[in-house]
Formats: C-alpha cells, sequence, structure tokens
C-alpha cells in the first residue's frame, strides 16, 4: 500500500485544522484559559475535544504545507477560536469591571489579590464575583452550550481560507458596549445605596466636625457595601448574567453565520 503526500496531507489536515480552532478558544474562553490549569491539561482536552468535534467538522481543503495558503487557514482558524473565547470572555468581564467600581465605592479599592483567570491584581469583591458567576455558568450548562456552538462554527464557517470578515470583527468589538453596559445595570444600584450612605455620613461629619470621619465612615461604607452585596447585587446576578449570556450566545451565532 502506497501513501502519497497528498494523501498523508489530508489527514493531518483533518484533525490540524479543527486543533488550531479548539486550541485557540481554550487561550481565551473563561475557565479554560484560566492560569492555575498546566498546559498540558489544556493541550490534553484541547486534543480531545478536537476529537468529539471532528463528525462536525466535514472536508477540508488539501493544501501543499508549504504554500502561503496553509498560513491563510491556520490564521482564519485562530481568529475565529479566539473570537468565540474573547465574546464569552468579555461577559465575564462585566461582572468584574462591577466588582471593580463596587470595591473602589466602598473602600476596598487597596484588597487586591492576583486573579487566578488573568494573572493580573483585582480587587476581592471582582474575584468573589468571578467564582459565583463561573459556578453559575457551570450550573446552568454554560460551558457545554460554548462547545455546541464551537461544533456549529465548523458548519457555518468551514475551514477554508475565508473566514471571518470585517462585518464580524466589527460586530465583536462592539460588543464590547454591552459589556460595559452589563457592568453598569449590575453595579448601579449598589453604588446608589452607596453614595447615600455617603452623603449621610457627609452630613453628620458637616453637623459634627470634632468627629473622625476616617474612623466612623469607613466601617459604615464597609458594611453598607457587605450588606449592599449579598441583599443585592448576589440575588439579582443569576438573572443579569442569564441574560447577558443569552444575548452574547446570540451574538456570536450571528458573527459566525456571517
Amino acid at each position: 500500500m502506497t501513501i502519497t503526500s497528498a494523501e498523508l496531507t489530508a489527514w493531518v489536515g483533518q484533525f490540524l485544522w479543527p486543533f488550531i480552532r479548539v486550541g485557540a478558544l481554550m487561550l481565551t474562553a473563561p475557565m479554560f484559559s484560566n492560569i492555575l490549569i498546566p498546559v498540558r491539561v489544556r493541550v490534553l482536552f484541547s486534543v480531545g475535544l478536537t476529537v468529539a468535534v471532528l463528525p462536525a467538522v466535514g472536508s477540508v481543503p488539501r493544501l501543499d504545507p508549504l504554500s502561503a495558503a496553509v498560513l491563510l487557514v491556520a490564521g482564519q482558524q485562530v481568529l475565529i477560536g479566539a473570537a468565540i473565547g474573547l465574546l464569552v470572555a468579555m461577559a465575564f468581564q462585566a461582572v468584574a469591571l462591577a466588582g471593580e467600581t463596587l470595591s473602589i465605592t466602598m473602600g476596598l479599592g487597596f484588597a487586591t489579590i492576583i486573579s487566578p483567570q488573568t494573572g493580573v491584581a483585582s480587587p476581592v469583591i471582582s474575584q468573589f464575583l468571578l467564582i459565583a458567576v463561573m459556578l453559575l455558568f457551570l450550573a446552568v450548562g454554560g460551558h457545554l452550550m460554548l462547545i455546541e456552538l464551537l461544533a456549529e462554527s465548523f458548519r457555518t464557517l468551514p475551514i477554508a481560507t475565508t473566514g471571518l470578515g470585517s462585518q464580524g470583527f466589527y460586530a465583536l468589538v462592539a460588543w464590547a458596549g454591552q459589556m460595559f453596559a452589563g457592568a453598569v445595570l449590575l453595579a448601579l444600584p449598589a453604588i446608589a445605596v452607596l453614595l447615600i450612605v455617603n452623603l449621610i455620613i457627609g452630613v453628620m461629619t458637616r453637623a459634627a466636625p470634632q468627629m473622625n470621619v476616617f474612623s466612623v465612615g469607613l466601617p459604615i461604607t464597609l458594611l453598607a457595601g457587605f450588606v449592599v452585596v449579598l441583599v443585592i447585587l448576589l440575588p439579582a446576578l443569576p438573572e443579569h448574567m442569564a441574560e447577558l449570556w443569552r444575548m452574547a450566545f446570540e451574538r456570536l451565532r450571528q458573527i459566525l453565520a456571517g
């Protein structure tokens, strides 16, 4: 039995091109891109996920390994996988932005820890909300919907030298505005309550100038902030995030559909 170079290239490409798209998704999608997950584990998971989505891949183009078309196809797979992961990550960053704003308002802006998701320092309130949102994402099966959308992308955007166009990139960038809007809507009730608390403390300081505003105001603001997070923010988090994830997946389907 003889195997030609064209057949060998086709067999390798049948697995390689989907693997590149899946690997790009693993580098940008929430939870999968966590820096605490070893690189070997992520690579093994990418290989297993690639094998799982192979039935949805269909036929792949037979290309010369030394041609420029190979770079175009690989670049398109990276862009498609990264776009899917980034748009879902923007929905998570809405919670992080809301947590940072709330931490600064309640006086916990100085209390930062290294985020296991991004590797940079972020306030503890943001970390608490991100952990809660990740657990909620797993509870509603968001990771399964993300994998389903990845498999569907091979049907709407098959492996070729063409892929995401300028309209797709514009829609991806434009959705960043929705991220900031979601953060504002999530943090606005809590910030309004803390603003009222600060106004009350200001009136008390004006009425009694001898009162030490730092020794009295900061504990009251911290206590009010924790009560606001537990009473107002957390109960509204599931409904708000479910709506944000729904809009994110709808926008992803529009982008992948061209």
